[in-house]
């Protein structure tokens, strides 16, 4: 038992094995090969980073990106040729011509008027005082002779306009209105004047 024993503790015990030290350009080549692995850039606008991958903004502008050809149909706006063409052929150019000096015309005849103007007003007394008028006096210019006097009472420019509408409906909305009634101001100096410019004007 003995013996057994001491054969047993002369058995020498094995040892680790030393490292070998590292050369420096082994460990430069580590450190290349972990940064490498760090950061890796690929072609498409992405980088990886120790497995992640992260992507970055490109350098290219507004103008590296496709412009897409569709335009909405709300911005175009397009007239149609034949609907355009058929418009200008309804409508006739407007032309201009002067009469005034061509004795044979119709138009000519029917202008003899040169200018009119209404010069004064008369107020005109009932026989008993009351319903009492203004009278005015107007000044026509005719193209040939002397010039035409006439008295016109409100009503009877109100009967003018009337009968013009009636011969010219479609030229409604050209004749100028009259000047307002009143009931208390109509015999005032300034109502007076006011009514005065108005009736020329219709006259005009």
């Amino acid at each position: 038992m003995e013996r057994a024993n001491e054969e047993t503790s002369l058995v020498p015990r094995p040892q680790p094995l030393p490292s070998p030290p590292l050369h420096p350009s082994t460990a430069s080549s580590k450190v290349s090969d972990t940064d490498a692995l760090v950061t890796t850039s690929l072609s498409n606008g992405v980088s990886v980073g120790n497995g992640t991958v992260f992507p970055h903004a490109r350098n290219g502008g507004p103008k590296d990106r496709p412009v897409s050809g569709i335009v909405p149909p709300y911005w175009s706006h397009h007239r149609n040729a034949s609907r355009t063409s058929q418009i200008s052929l309804e409508q006739p150019a407007i032309t201009l011509e002067d009469h005034t000096e061509d004795p044979d015309s119709e138009t000519s005849r029917g202008l003899w008027a040169r200018s009119v103007s209404v010069d004064d007003h008369v107020v005109v007394q009932g026989k008993s005082g009351i319903g009492a008028y203004v009278v005015w006096s107007c000044t026509i210019q005719t193209l040939e002779g002397g010039p035409i006097s006439v008295r016109m009472r409100y009503s009877e420019f109100d009967d003018l306009r009337q009968k013009l509408i009636s011969s010219f409906p479609h030229a409604k909305n050209a004749l100028p209105a009259l000047p307002p009634k009143s009931v208390l101001f109509k015999f005032r100096p300034a109502f007076l004047e006011s009514r005065r410019v108005g009736l020329e004007y219709f006259l005009k």
